[in-house]
């Protein structure tokens, strides 16, 4: 069904399409039966498939990687199908509107895309409320915070722990986002000394009423071996549960696509960051002999990339541009390839 819709939801711009397609899921989710008739479609559970990560157990290893649901909007329509956990975010302490349109690039030759959103969301606030509400039935939640654009550098802490505060009773774990291309400065905070700041700051704030969060970091797939070697460091000594690995890149290398498009400035997902993605994993993964979790994403397709991931050493996956280019059967087809 995917393969005769997609056609004409390509001859759309890529944001636009999002948000039709999934105001179209909000007002389905109303009707009678749809819920159910989708969850039937899309879902495939198994008593094998369900992984205990981070203290928290997870119905199965795939989940929706930030920014497909940036406010909490869409998060039951999402959930019909069958992902194991959503992420929120990237969200900021006050509502921005992102880069300037267009911001978003399909690379149909390379099954990948180009976005510069640059943190478009409504607010921490309004995340916060609408979680408030949400029906989880076992579906884990992740918030993704990062910090407001015109926030220098050197208060981005402030930006983080705001987020924080505001998320902590209503999602299940965290992700410290300092490496997202798209907000100009940020991954200088992926550097060991303001990154040990933030992420020890938040840790020294992460216990109320006898509680405490997973918090994760999530890092690019620029880094050199020396910095990988730092990031190591930085989650061992702060003690943090995990990473998430990788963000989009700015490497253009080895496109098939070629003309402007490929210029345009902003992170690049898809299948040509799925292997660098895996490297990542695997040197994280082998440099800290298996002493924290790590969440693979970046070109995930199909259940064969996705089986790469857990190999190299994550524990958990996540999709977004293989769920555009790939449709809704995607989760299903990965879970049934795990078996």
């Amino acid at each position: 069904m995917y393969k005769l819709v997609k056609p004409i939801f390509f001859q759309f711009d890529p944001e636009k399409i999002h948000y039709t397609v999934t105001d179209s899921l909000s007002f389905l989710q109303k009707v009678w039966g749809f819920p159910k008739i989708m969850k039937g479609l899309f879902n495939f559970e198994r008593k094998e498939l369900e992984r205990v990560v981070f203290g928290l157990k997870f119905k199965n290893p795939v989940g929706l990687a930030a920014g497909f649901d940036k406010n909490g909007e869409f998060i039951e329509e999402f959930s019909n199908f069958g992902f194991g956990f959503i992420e929120l975010g990237t969200v900021t302490p006050l509502p921005q509107p992102g880069n300037d349109k267009p911001r978003m690039f399909r690379l149909p030759k390379d099954e990948a895309l180009i976005n510069r959103m640059g943190f478009n969301n409504k607010g921490v606030d309004v995340l916060a409320r609408k979680l408030k509400n949400v029906e989880r039935n076992g579906l884990i939640l992740g918030g993704n915070i990062g910090k407001n654009k015109n926030t220098p550098n050197e208060q981005a802490v402030d930006d983080y722990v705001k987020c924080f505060d505001a998320l902590f009773d209503v999602v299940d774990y965290f992700v410290v986002n300092v490496s997202s291309p798209n907000t100009p400065g940020l991954r200088e905070l992926q550097e060991k000394a303001p990154l040990m700041h933030i992420l020890n700051t938040l840790q020294k704030r992460n216990l109320k009423n006898g509680i405490s969060r997973p918090i994760l970091l999530k890092i690019a797939p620029d880094l050199t071996e020396s910095q990988l070697d730092d990031i190591v460091e930085i989650v061992q000594e702060t003690k943090i549960a995990g990473l998430i690995a990788t963000n989009t890149t700015v490497s253009r290398a080895d496109l098939l696509t070629t003309g402007l498009v490929v210029n345009e400035m902003g992170g690049l997902s898809g299948k040509p960051v799925r292997d660098k993605s895996t490297q990542v994993i695997k040197y994280l993964h082998q440099k800290s002999k298996g002493s924290f979790p790590i969440i693979g994403v970046g070109g995930i397709h199909s259940a064969k990339d996705a089986q790469e991931k857990l190999d190299a050493g994550a524990s958990l996956v996540q999709i977004y541009t293989g769920f555009i280019y790939e449709g809704p059967g995607l989760v299903k087809s990965i879970l049934k390839g795990l078996m």
